[in-house]
């Protein structure tokens, strides 16, 4: 997942039924495109264009067409639920979970808080090849690649309130880097309170929204965005240092299964929350230390308010909180209303 302020929602519904069609990797000329989705061969030529803004290579040949010249393995939800049903095998049961695939939509966490107005959206994973509102936290803009990254929401319900779930997005990080070891991605890391990243380099972030009343039940919706394959062009619009899974695994996109690793992701998260749910977040306090980059680092603090705190990083409490250390002082930080930078 990365970060930007800009409006990059160019593929349409339109689009990915051409992506679709160009994703064999072989050429389809511009006659033939136009004549399947019904348009003119110009219209065909400027949503391809639109395409290309979104990150993905095209290959123009006169008299032959276009092709991809990466083929996006594009997400199934079937594909998914197989390897879903694997994983239950592997683990020896698991709660039962809805999959969902959508190639666009404004947010999966925006439509999954919409749904549970309505009904109830617990054990549903909604997943997205493509957000033109995804939503960060503090504000921020998600964005992905089409094809190249893992932008989903997982709707889970709790008997206990917000205070209890203060420590859920690091208890979600915890999940997250799990998966990803499992699935050959090594030295991942976490940054306080909802970063994943690799040397120092964000690889994806979560982002937990909790409805309901404050002693419970309550709802949340699990925000998980990572960058799989992410082109230098992309790159260059970031605001922060970025990293992709490919880069880590030092192998191409197309040898990263995304329906594995999202099934993969899921049934880790499913396992954790179901724990959570029991204990809260101190049984993974301790493993959520000692992923944390920045434990017993010097660092610097970012209130939201503008204002910056120094100290050391002690560690987090029971409840999720950053503890800062200045000499024999201590002082707690909550998630949600700092960020973490390296001093």
């Amino acid at each position: 997942m990365a970060y930007t302020h800009e409006d990059k929602s160019v593929l349409t519904p339109l689009g990915f039924s051409l992506l679709r069609q160009l994703s064999d990797g072989a050429f389809h000329s511009g006659e033939d495109l136009a004549a399947q989705v019904g348009l003119t061969r110009a219209r065909v030529s400027q949503v391809l264009k639109d395409a290309e803004s979104a990150g993905l290579a095209l290959e123009r040949i006169k008299g032959r067409g276009y092709r991809l010249l990466e083929t996006p393995d594009f997400l199934d939800a079937k594909a998914v639920r197989t390897a879903l049903a694997e994983q239950a095998v592997l683990r020896g049961g698991g709660p039962r979970l809805t999959v969902e695939v959508v190639d666009q939509l404004d947010s999966t966490s925006s439509e999954l808080l919409r749904r549970a107005q309505k009904r109830d959206v617990h054990g549903v994973v909604l997943a997205a090849e493509w957000q033109t509102a995804g939503r960060g936290r503090r504000g921020r803009t998600w964005t992905a690649i089409a094809g190249g990254s893992l932008t989903f929401s997982l709707g889970w319900g709790f008997e206990q309130g917000a205070g209890f779930l203060a420590g859920l997005s690091l208890a979600v990080g915890v999940a997250v880097a799990r998966a990803l070891e499992a699935e050959g991605f090594r030295g991942i890391g976490l940054k306080w309170p909802n970063d994943i990243i690799h040397r120092h380099l964000k690889v994806g972030g979560i982002l937990i929204e909790v409805n309901g009343d404050a002693l419970g039940p309550s709802t949340t919706v699990i925000g998980v965005g990572l960058n799989v394959r992410l082109p230098a062009s992309a790159r260059k619009d970031i605001a922060v240092p970025v990293t992709d899974l490919s880069s880590i695994a030092g192998r191409g996109a197309k040898d990263i299964d995304r329906n594995r690793l999202l099934a993969c992701l899921v049934a880790e998260l499913a396992a954790v929350l179901e724990q959570y749910a029991k204990e809260g977040f101190s049984p993974f306090a301790a493993e959520w230390q000692h992923r944390h980059a920045y434990q017993g680092k010097p660092v610097t603090l970012l209130l939201p308010d503008g204002a910056t705190v120094a100290g050391k990083v002690a560690g987090v409490d029971a409840s999720g909180a950053l503890v800062l250390a200045d000499g024999p002082r201590r002082a707690r930080f909550l998630s949600g209303e700092i960020s973490l930078r390296r001093a």
